[in-house]
């Protein structure tokens, strides 16, 4: 084997073996703590350690490495501290994550480490919104995420690796390729001779490397480093290597032929660099020993103090207040007002958080020069110009995660799905990144995703759903969905200024048919407050969106009737003391809501009102909502799904009760 220690001092040489062998040794440690039942689980990287460590060492201290669970190097060679790391591990709440993730599954701001999830392949996609945000910057760096043979089977590797390209950003992909996804062998995984083929796809560099040799591993990226930040393009690297143990330790190897072990043994990489240094004359028998001796000194002093017992504080109260980043107070509107539809509220709150917030980034589907399917973004790219209104591919789980890398590195985005339908596609990323990642190690996700929503517009199937209730039930995101101008634009700016993701619905038969004053400055909103429309004595109707104005109409035309309207405007979180005093002025409920009935966010309120304000009813809760199908496309089908239809009916039940 050929390593090429170009301008490597002595010194440095010296320093990469103890960065490749201190993993090592932790490792075999820690194997050996999993049999005592110190530790719960672990995911080994032994026979891999040069891509981990290699490839840090290849980087600058302040450039974001996103790791996979079996890259011990890079968190090593990052200056973790062991003592810590062990905290994590035992999900300690003194480790990183506050005993709230396991092993390697967080991520530190101050290491500039940022930690997968379970998934594999969203973090490619977070790589180029970090990447993006140093092209912003114009600063000289580059992001490397990690990801495996089988990770390159997952949509999110096509779209991460599609963007950077389009978007010419200067990120490292680099694909560790030990041969197995578990068990599943490459010959099952793909068909290429190799994945750095899948390079020339893209339009991007690849290469392929020896992923046990320490030294080509490091300058591979250091040179990939140097032509990604020179030519600001991505680079695809291959590194070979072999996994000697299980995907994880219960796993076993039984699927590997035993041949392959002897093989890759003599291919250790430990071994191999070992065995240069001592050719070259760096290093002997004798001070490898020492250095690994005084390696294992430290290693057990860090396990006795990090496996001493720690009493375990559970508090209820700082679980749920933690879950959310902190909100700005809200900015109160002044000065004048005039009358603005629906669709001009929503442009023009954009428009003034775009010169509120100059680290503001808009990503959608023909956004730019086209101004988005419904014209809203029109004018934009000339007056903010196309670094901050940026078109983008057909990928909506790839922008999402490049809106995360954006909020990691300082900015905020906005993304227009062009139909709230579309968001079926990035469903992993908001559900399992934006949502969870700052309970997870406190990093925050200040991302907004508009999302025109709703029927009544003939559009069919996917189309017009009022998809919300699939948002609803996830700890860590905030759902709005206005009815009026003035709160669409008062909670889109809301949103904007929030530094937590924050799904914003806008329902598309409101956009030109509903007009009403509008504050002309810029003006927030308050998330978490509902407004009450009118107040009844007969009943109550709790709603939302276009809801409110079937709510309004039917009022109108029933004056006979004393009907209170509640209009939730968010519902995460949602104003629980408002709609108990909505009960308590009639003591009848009806709740509306465009979603189909099973499992609408209208089952919730009901719940709770039945749990929490049952002596105040007088009648059962009840829910109008849309039909259990599909939204049809012909009118009268439409007609006769939306809840509108039958809004009538069941206000005369509750009132007959």
């Amino acid at each position: 084997m050929h390593f090429d220690r170009s301008n490597l001092s002595d010194e440095q040489l010296l320093l990469f073996y103890q960065s490749i062998v201190y993993p090592r040794l932790i490792e075999e440690k820690m194997l050996l703590l999993l049999r005592q039942g110190k530790i719960s689980k672990w995911f080994s990287g032994i026979g891999q350690e040069a891509i981990a460590v290699g490839a840090t060492l290849a980087l600058h201290p302040d450039e974001w490495i996103l790791p996979l669970h079996r890259n011990l190097g890079v968190f090593t060679s990052r200056g973790m501290p062991l003592e810590k790391l062990l905290l994590q591990w035992q999900g300690q709440q003194s480790g990183y994550s506050q005993g709230r993730e396991r092993s390697f599954h967080f991520g530190s701001s101050e290491h500039h480490i940022c930690g997968m999830i379970s998934h594999l392949g969203p973090q490619l996609s977070i790589a180029d919104g970090i990447s993006l945000a140093h092209k912003l910057k114009n600063e000289q760096k580059v992001t490397l995420a990690f990801t495996g043979e089988g990770g390159t089977s997952e949509g999110e590797f096509h779209e991460a690796l599609n963007v950077a390209a389009v978007w010419d950003l200067p990120v490292i992909f680099l694909v560790e390729n030990n041969g197995y996804a578990l068990s599943t062998p490459v010959s099952e995984q793909y068909r290429t001779e190799s994945l750095v083929e899948k390079a020339a796809g893209y339009g991007m560099e690849g290469v392929q490397v020896d992923g046990n040799n320490l030294l080509e591993v490091y300058q591979t990226i250091r040179t990939a480093r140097q032509y990604a930040i020179q030519q600001q393009k991505p680079v695809l690297v291959e590194a070979l290597t072999f996994r000697m143990r299980g995907h994880e330790e219960a796993s076993g190897v039984k699927y590997v032929p035993p041949e392959l072990f002897e093989q890759w043994a003599a291919k250790d990489p430990i071994l191999q660099f070992e065995t240069f240094l001592i050719q070259k004359g760096i290093l002997t028998g004798e001070k490898s020993q020492a250095i690994k001796d005084l390696l294992k000194h430290q290693i057990e002093e860090s396990v006795h103090h990090g496996l001493q017992t720690q009493h375990f504080i559970v508090d209820t109260n700082y679980e749920l207040g933690d879950v959310y980043a902190e909100s700005p107070a809200p900015h109160y509107p002044i000065g004048t007002s005039s009358e603005k539809r629906f669709i001009d509220a929503i442009k023009e709150g954009l428009w003034q958080s775009m010169e509120e917030f100059p680290g503001l980034v808009l990503m959608g589907q023909d956004i730019a020069g086209y101004g988005g399917a419904f014209k809203i973004t029109e004018g934009f790219l000339d007056h903010f110009g196309a670094s901050r209104v940026r078109n983008t591919p057909l990928c909506e789980s790839a922008i999402i995660g490049a809106g995360l890398g954006l909020s990691i590195s300082g900015f905020k985005s906005m993304i227009e799905m062009q139909f709230a339908d579309f968001v079926s596609c990035g469903f992993n990323q908001i559900v399992n990144n934006l949502a969870k990642i700052y309970y997870r190690w406190g990093q925050n996700a200040d991302v907004v995703i508009r999302m025109p929503t709703g029927a009544g517009v003939g559009a069919g199937p996917f189309h017009s759903q009022s998809n919300e209730a699939w948002f609803t039930h996830v700890p860590g995101l905030k759902i709005v969905y206005p009815a009026t101008p003035e709160d669409a634009k008062g909670l889109l700016n809301a949103a904007i200024a929030d530094p937590n993701p924050v799904l914003f619905f806008e329902h598309k038969a409101l956009y030109r048919s509903i007009s009403g004053l509008v504050p002309d400055e810029y003006y927030t909103t308050e998330i978490g407050k509902a407004r009450l429309v009118q107040a009844g004595e007969d009943i109550s109707i709790i709603t939302y969106g276009a809801g409110v104005h079937w709510a309004m109409e039917y009022a109108a035309s029933h004056q006979h009737i004393s009907i209170g309207i509640l209009d939730l405007r968010s519902l995460v979180p949602l104003d629980y003391t408002a709609i108990q005093q909505a009960v308590a002025a009639t003591g009848r409920v009806l709740i509306l809501h465009e979603d189909t009935l099973t499992g609408g966010f209208g089952a919730e309120i009901a719940a709770w009102i039945a749990e929490h304000c049952f002596p105040q009813l007088d009648a059962p809760v009840l829910r109008c909502a849309s039909l259990d199908t599909p939204v049809p496309f012909a009118q009268e089908l439409e007609k006769n799904f939306l809840a509108k239809s039958r809004l009538d009916a069941y206000i005369q039940q509750l009132l007959n009760w």
